[in-house]
């Protein structure tokens, strides 16, 4: 049974580069809800901060924390560890704050299939084409080509998983993207799903 004291989590997945970071930044912002900051093993990149964006730590102490059982969920991504803690998810929602994550489909899919008692509503992000998408990954300092092929052939595997959510919300023009996902979680506009679903297979 839901409690209406308790936050409310929020998910938003995508495939890499289709801006569910800078999405989960600007309704923090807007809306006050807390960002979950994920622990990951790679390596910082020049705009990020320790503890603000994410906890760098090393695959020894994410492991630690595995064995300890302190995440609500974790994934590998791109060779890489990912994970949100229990005790920083929980301690907001219950403390009446509405919850952000800005994690993939695999994160996304244990917290679903855990038997939480908060309200849970789930986003995925798309791009309008995947040129964009390129030049979206380039623009962001992912400069060598072995990489940036790498997300884009993810992209096809990661887009399959978009009717496991609640809403997909194409991000071509990023305040009116914002404004969808706000419409959505105040039930303020209807989802269209035929849309999204011929968006969805002209990507594929």
């Amino acid at each position: 049974m839901f409690s209406s004291k308790d936050g409310k989590m929020i998910i938003l997945s995508s495939p890499s580069g289709a801006g569910k970071t800078t999405l989960v930044k600007k309704i923090s912002s807007k809306k006050k809800y807390k960002i979950s900051i994920s622990h990951t093993t790679r390596e910082p990149r020049p705009n990020e901060i320790d503890g603000l964006d994410y906890f760098f730590i090393s695959k020894e102490k994410f492991q630690m924390l595995i064995n300890e059982n302190a995440f609500l969920e974790y994934a590998n991504v791109f060779k890489n560890l990912y994970g949100s803690t229990k005790e920083q998810v929980f301690s907001n929602l219950d403390s009446g704050q509405n919850v952000l994550f800005d994690i993939d489909w695999q994160g996304a899919r244990q917290i679903k299939n855990k038997t939480l008692n908060y309200k849970l509503i789930s986003f995925f992000i798309l791009p309008p084409s995947k040129d964009v998408l390129f030049k979206r990954l380039i623009s962001r300092g992912e400069n060598k080509d072995e990489i940036i092929q790498m997300r884009m052939q993810q992209f096809d595997k990661d887009i399959l998983h978009w009717k496991d959510y609640d809403f997909v919300v194409i991000n071509e023009d990023l305040n009116k993207c914002y404004n969808q996902i706000i419409g959505y979680l105040e039930n303020t506009i209807k989802y269209d799903e035929t849309y999204i679903e011929k968006h969805v297979k002209s990507l594929i």
